[in-house]
């Protein structure tokens, strides 16, 4: 079960399933891919944040009743992967509102890059992150291998993915995998904070600029900057960058409105 509530601009979406850790069914997955859609789509909202109830963030996939198959036919593995755990992870990084983590217990697997997807990672002092997959004798999935090396590089994201070992919410920020660890009492509120500041920003700027970070990992430096260039050109046509302008001339501070 998952439960969304939209507040103040903030689109509040709930892992609820705490009896399993969490742990996303296909059903429950694309629910997620259609609400980080529609979030992205919604004027309305301006910031999301992720999170869960009870003692885990996200056990991962939930994989009870999905044992090997016999008659699995050559392609299907690829298949599932694709349109499931990959599009849930491109959901949140092309997400044009960001994404903020709020990471209350144990991410492991799919749990784990669902957090790393998001923009802004906040982490309960309790929450622990697991590259699970070895334990299993699979390979990561979710775009784990793809985002892990970027965060933290390779040789980082080799130690936690070949030994499987969890890692504490306070070594993952120091990593860099996390921005902040605080006490699992003033998550919610900490994350409601960050989430509010964020949705009274200037959104379009603020989708551009992800949009320009996120690229950047993955192309050239001429590249880059004429993709900057451009982002430059289509922000300075929103209301929002227009205010942010006239209440500097006016030495004032600006009220954005996410146009």
């Amino acid at each position: 079960m998952i439960l969304h509530t939209t507040t103040n601009h903030v689109s509040w979406i709930t892992l609820n399933r705490p009896e399993a850790m969490n742990a996303l069914t296909p059903d429950q997955r694309d629910h997620l891919i259609r609400l980080f859609e529609e979030a992205s789509a919604d004027p309305d909202v301006r910031a999301v944040v992720v999170t869960a109830t009870g003692r885990g963030f996200c056990a991962g996939a939930d994989l009870r009743g999905g044992g090997p198959s016999t008659d699995r036919v050559a392609g299907d593995v690829a298949r599932v992967i694709r349109q499931g755990a990959q599009r849930l992870i491109t959901a949140i990084l092309d997400c044009e509102k960001p994404v903020i983590a709020a990471v209350n217990g144990t991410a492991a697997g799919i749990g784990a890059h669902l957090a790393y997807a998001c923009d802004l990672v906040l982490a309960a002092e309790s929450a622990r992150f697991i590259e699970v997959f070895v334990r299993r004798g699979l390979v990561p999935d979710g775009a784990g291998a793809y985002l892990l090396p970027r965060l933290i590089g390779p040789q980082r994201a080799k130690e936690l993915m070949f030994f499987g070992d969890a890692l504490t919410a306070a070594d993952a920020e120091r990593l860099g995998l996390v921005n902040r660890v605080v006490p699992d009492g003033e998550l919610e509120k900490t994350a409601r904070t960050w989430a509010e500041r964020l949705a009274t920003g200037p959104t379009r700027s603020i989708a551009l600029t992800k949009q320009l970070v996120n690229a950047s990992l993955d192309t050239d430096r001429s590249t880059a900057l004429t993709a900057e260039a451009t982002a430059q050109e289509i922000n300075m046509t929103t209301a929002d960058a227009q205010e942010g302008v006239t209440s500097f001339m006016e030495r004032r501070g600006p009220e954005f409105h996410g146009r």
